[in-house]
């Protein structure tokens, strides 16, 4: 299908289907296989279209990555579990007498430090914080929104990241931009317009400290977490397996905070930060890989059998099949959705709004919707930087002016949005799974708060507008 074509109204079915379906259902898996095989039949691809729609989508490099990246993250957390690593870190932090809302606040600030990486970064507080939070009765749908709301927001304001790599490239031979260097000073200036991703984390510790009030159905959950003591809702089935939340501590060996704990997450940060700085590529499945290895390393160092690892990897790998078969099926749906066009139809059917003063904001919108439908937010930057930015450039002369960097801002924000919300994003089903939280729990807890920011975003966006 050419870039610029699309099915008309029929190209956002799919999307809306799988969403719609997901809320009512609560079975994420069945909302994104229906949405799946209701999209290759619209496109008269015929039964053999769905299996085909996964051959094509899955045996990709882009997935194998995720795939192999989940894997040694489950690895990972298993051997956390197995050498009592998570519940040493635990009762460190439990010796420094905090209170329910200091948790909260080290899970913020843990969600914000570990910044290079928005898939590594809710796992892991998901992970290390869960049984300090479960302790404290905070409801795994807060720390998954907790945990959400520091990665990818936070990831796209900081210049040392992929993401500011993969937006910086793609502003390149816009107007005035001719080299890697003045497309990275745009993304720069453009990090103090990014009014969505400041917001969101900025809410995160508001509501934390209470200063922001909880309302819908997160005010419900957290009701029931403090009173009745239950972190999950009857009935709610976390995404993340058995095998990775009952690992028991092995007894008799002799474990070490640091070895066991610290140092794997140095090596993560290390690696990938490091390979960031010298090749332009946070290489954080490979960092991953080596903080598992070094784990199974000092695990047999420290007496527990081969075999035992071995087992206890395979425990890990089997505990994150939930979330892979989430992501498997949601990579396809994202496929489908650029098989049909739905972005095209999207921006087409908006593309009449988009005046100067009203430039930044709409591009926020748009960009919004098209991540929440399709659930990523790399490919909405993609489809709507050489769309929005040229016009701004239009706009302005030609000149790096501030209505370019809001312009940028405003797609970055608009499709961290998605990224950050929508029951088809990657990074949602990895706050669910760090948190092993329901994910359509997580979800309809999270979206009050998402919804309400974005609002704000949109509304500061129109004056923005209306003075540049």
């Amino acid at each position: 299908m050419d870039p610029q074509d699309h099915i008309g109204l029929l190209s956002i079915m799919p999307a809306a289907l799988a969403i719609v379906l997901a809320f009512v259902t609560r079975n994420t898996v069945f909302s994104l296989a229906v949405a799946c095989f209701v999209g290759v039949i619209t496109l008269g691809n015929g039964l053999m279209g769905f299996p085909t729609l996964l051959k094509e989508t899955l045996g990709t490099t882009s997935f194998s990555w995720i795939l192999l990246l989940e894997l040694f993250i489950g690895t990972v957390i298993a051997f956390f579990q197995r050498t009592g690593a998570i519940q040493n870190f635990t009762a460190w932090v439990e010796r420094r007498a905090l209170s329910r809302v200091r948790v909260q606040l080290v899970a913020w600030v843990m969600g914000m430090f570990v910044f290079f990486s928005d898939y590594f970064s809710p796992l892991f507080v998901g992970s290390t914080m869960r049984g300090l939070t479960d302790r404290y009765r905070v409801s795994r749908e807060k720390l998954a929104y907790i945990a959400d709301s520091t990665s990818a927001p936070v990831s796209v304001m900081v210049p040392i990241t992929g993401w500011a790599v993969f937006i910086s490239g793609l502003l390149i031979g816009m107007g005035p931009i001719e080299n890697a260097a003045q497309a990275m000073g745009v993304f720069l200036h453009a990090i103090p317009f990014n009014l969505y991703a400041w917001l969101s984390v900025l809410v995160v510790g508001l509501v934390i400290v209470g200063v922001i009030p909880l309302f819908g159905p997160m005010r419900e959950a957290e009701r029931r977490a403090q009173e009745e003591g239950k972190v999950l809702r009857d009935g709610a089935e976390p995404l993340v397996g058995e095998e990775l939340t009952e690992i028991p501590p092995y007894e008799g060996a002799r474990t070490s905070l640091f070895w066991n704990f610290f140092a794997p997450v140095l090596i993560v940060i290390g690696v990938a930060v490091g390979t960031f700085i010298v090749m332009d590529s946070a290489k954080t499945m490979e960092a991953f890989l080596a903080a598992s290895v070094f784990l199974g390393i000092v695990m047999r160092l420290q007496g527990i059998p081969f075999s035992d690892i071995m087992k206890t990897s395979m425990a890990g790998m089997k505990g994150v099949m939930p979330a892979i078969i989430i992501l498997a099926l949601a990579y396809s749906l994202n496929q489908l959705s650029k098989d049909m066009g739905t972005a095209n139809y999207i921006v087409e059917a908006t593309a009449g709004w988009l005046t100067p003063a009203l430039l930044p904001a709409m591009t926020f919108l748009i960009a919004a919707v098209i991540a929440f439908s399709t659930g990523t937010s790399w490919g909405t930057f993609a489809i709507m930087m050489p769309l929005a930015v040229p016009l701004a450039f239009n706009f302005s002369g030609d000149m790096i002016t501030p209505l370019v960097y809001a312009t940028v801002a405003a797609v970055a924000g608009g499709g961290v949005f998605g990224d950050h919300c929508s029951p088809l994003s990657d990074t949602s089903v990895l706050a669910s799974t760090g948190a092993a939280s329901d994910h359509i729990d997580h979800i309809k807890t999270q979206i009050p708060f998402a919804l309400a920011v974005a609002l704000l975003s949109l509304s500061m966006y129109l004056l923005l507008g209306l003075t540049l």
